[in-house]
């Protein structure tokens, strides 16, 4: 406490200038119009400024929770528009789409994803949602745009996903415009690009030929979309067409998927194991 005192006392002419100085600002603002009301605009222009760099801030840190609200919803969505379309097949042409439980066979589960890789040759994502979510393995995702993978397995709030860019995933899938049917398969390379295979080069295919999912998929819901047809040529065998897809899913930026549950999977794999085996 000496020591203030004596600081003070070595300071005292600094510090009266200075408590001079603040009576003459005070003095001159308090008196005069002109100088009262510059200093009433530039304090008023630094705190909207202020004020709106803080509300800037703010916004940012709510998006990740405007993003899960609104994927959220956009699962909500998919859930409906994947039970109208069950509802607009003809019964003739799908005739087991004819019980309400069917018609309320698909629900989309909204999830973030936290961690993927896309340059190895089996690649796979980890998402926010397990089994307390009603997650369970083999269960179709997708994202905002097209296919994403399946279930591999889950923990109590994570699942391991993988993904369509695995050399060893494929899934079944046709040509939107004609039904030929085929499957995707990654070839290992490029996250944008995949083959189909198995379609016979006397069927007609042609550049910009939309791919979706087939009516066969054991995975994923018929006509989800897997990307477009960015190349056609014929395989070596002579066989084939050799195709390229130009895939719809941007997996570099993907943030948020839906995990889609078949509400029937359970009966249908139940049915499936009574069948008998080949001898």
């Amino acid at each position: 406490m000496i020591q203030l005192f004596q600081f003070l006392a070595r300071q005292k002419v600094i510090l009266l200038f200075l408590l001079l100085e603040l009576i003459n600002i005070w003095a001159v603002l308090k008196y005069n119009q002109y100088q009262h009301s510059l200093y009433f605009n530039t304090t008023n222009q630094w705190a909207a400024s202020i004020l709106s760099t803080t509300q800037e801030v703010k916004k940012y840190h709510q998006l990740r929770i405007v993003n899960g609200t609104l994927a959220e919803e956009n699962a909500q969505l998919r859930s409906e528009i994947l039970r109208l379309k069950s509802q607009q097949q003809p019964a003739v042409k799908l005739p087991y789409f004819v019980s309400e439980a069917m018609l309320n066979r698909y629900q989309a589960v909204a999830s973030r994803v936290i961690d993927q890789s896309t340059q190895m040759s089996q690649n796979y994502l980890t998402i926010d949602k397990g089994r307390l979510d009603g997650i369970q393995p083999g269960m179709a995702v997708i994202s905002s745009t097209g296919i994403v993978g399946k279930v591999m397995s889950s923990t109590d709030n994570l699942s391991l996903i993988v993904s369509i860019l695995h050399t060893s995933n494929s899934v079944s899938a046709k040509l939107k415009r004609s039904g030929e049917l085929g499957y995707i398969k990654w070839p290992g390379y490029q996250s944008e690009v995949a083959d189909m295979m198995d379609v016979s080069k006397y069927k007609k295919v042609v550049k910009g030929d939309t791919i979706v999912t087939s009516d066969y998929n054991a995975v994923f819901p018929p006509n989800i979309p897997i990307g477009i047809v960015a190349k056609v040529g014929v395989q070596k065998d002579d066989t084939f067409h050799d195709i390229k897809v130009m895939l719809f899913t941007q997996f570099t930026t993907l943030q948020y998927v839906y995990v889609i549950k078949n509400r029937l999977a359970g009966q249908q794999a139940k049915l499936e194991s009574t069948k008998p085996k080949a001898e």
